[in-house]
């Protein structure tokens, strides 16, 4: 996709902006009387190509900038030129090798974007607009500046059961918390085919996560939980269930109306059975074609404006019923940025899932 052309307009006037100075220096230091030394300024020439340019154009640039000091000297004999010369070869030294220094650390950065992008590939996939019976769309937002993903994570899968999904979110940021995200997403996506029920996948992505932090010193594997909310949408249609583990509960939209659905006994969250009990409890709701859901991480309801105010989901989500899976993540994907002043505190993701009618089904 090609950049906006604002963008490519700042881009080139950065690029040529030491040529720019260069010219408008050396037509100064021309014109102007002697005793004003516009000529100096030349020095700064090299050390602002080093900011966008190449060695090889940077150290040219230099080069040119000495023959403009040579040339100044035959107009002007008393200029003090080979002083200055002397500082524009030292700083065009080193501007090059701050250069050189640039360039590496650029392709280092870019090699890290790769491994970004793959890793997001595998562990947050991006979902079709349909699986199975429902129709699901997917947002993903991580706080962390540059970062394409995080500790929120989620899945949806055709298995023999039904369509079976799961959104989480692991406590902590940066590498431990995507670590932590990827052993449970591969874990589900295995138990998920295998698991007759909600609580045999559960109980095996707690085995997986309490592995998993059984690396880390005991501090700080004690420390770190996951919530998570799964749900199953049988193929037969007309009922839906719900295993939540310490996790914010789905909002249901049934012919304008909003249900808030809380679990109705609380169920331990990953990593914390051994400590508090692994006692499961899996709710069932009814449904119907039309039936729209959406499941969020604690990021959203804890995104705050400037002015400290919290993100009213349960408000938000009464004035914009009429909107499909896509449009409605569209909607607050705006707004959740537009609330927070362009910045989140916290990782954001969501799952925007509407029931069909099994008879429209390919």
């Amino acid at each position: 996709m090609r950049p906006p052309r604002p963008l490519r307009g700042r881009w080139g006037a950065a690029l040529l902006s030491p040529v720019i100075f260069t010219v408008v220096v050396t037509a100064l230091a021309f014109v102007t009387p002697r005793k004003i030394s516009f000529s100096r300024l030349l020095t700064a020439a090299p050390a602002l190509a080093a900011s966008t340019w190449p060695v090889l154009p940077t150290v040219l640039l230099g080069g040119a900038c000495i023959l403009i000091m040579i040339a100044l000297s035959l107009v002007y004999p008393d200029l003090g030129t080979w002083f200055t010369v002397g500082a524009i070869a030292a700083v065009t030294v080193a501007a090059a090798y701050a250069c050189r220094v640039r360039i590496q650390r650029e392709q280092a950065f870019v090699q890290l974007r790769l491994v970004a992008d793959a890793a997001e590939k595998v562990l947050l996939r991006p979902l079709p607009h349909r699986v199975g019976s429902v129709e699901v769309e997917s947002m993903y937002l991580a706080a962390a500046a540059q970062a394409h993903i995080g500790g929120d994570f989620y899945e949806a899968l055709v298995t023999p059961y039904g369509v079976r999904l799961i959104l989480g979110d692991v406590r902590g940021k940066g590498l431990p918390a995507v670590g932590a995200a990827a052993a449970v997403v591969n874990c589900f996506r295995e138990a998920a085919y295998d698991e007759p029920s909600l609580e045999g996948i559960v109980r095996r992505l707690d085995a997986s996560s309490t592995r998993h932090s059984c690396t880390f010193p005991a501090e700080e594997s004690l420390e770190q939980f996951i919530t998570v909310v799964l749900a199953e949408f049988p193929h037969q249609g007309g009922h839906i269930k719900l295993l939540n583990c310490g996790h914010p509960p789905p909002l249901l939209l049934r012919h304008g109306k909003l249900l808030v659905l809380d679990p109705t006994a609380a169920s331990p969250c990953l990593n914390l059975a051994a400590l508090i009990g692994s006692r499961y409890t899996t709710d069932t709701v009814a449904c119907a074609p039309g039936d729209q859901l959406l499941f969020y991480t604690d990021g959203v309801i804890e995104s705050r404006s400037p002015r400290g105010a919290f993100f009213s989901l349960q408000d938000w989500m009464r004035r914009h019923n009429a909107a499909g899976p896509k449009a409605l993540l569209d909607r607050l994907h705006r707004d959740l940025l537009q609330h927070s002043g362009g910045g989140l505190d916290d990782d954001v993701a969501a799952l925007a899932v509407r029931l069909s009618d099994r008879s429209t089904v390919p």
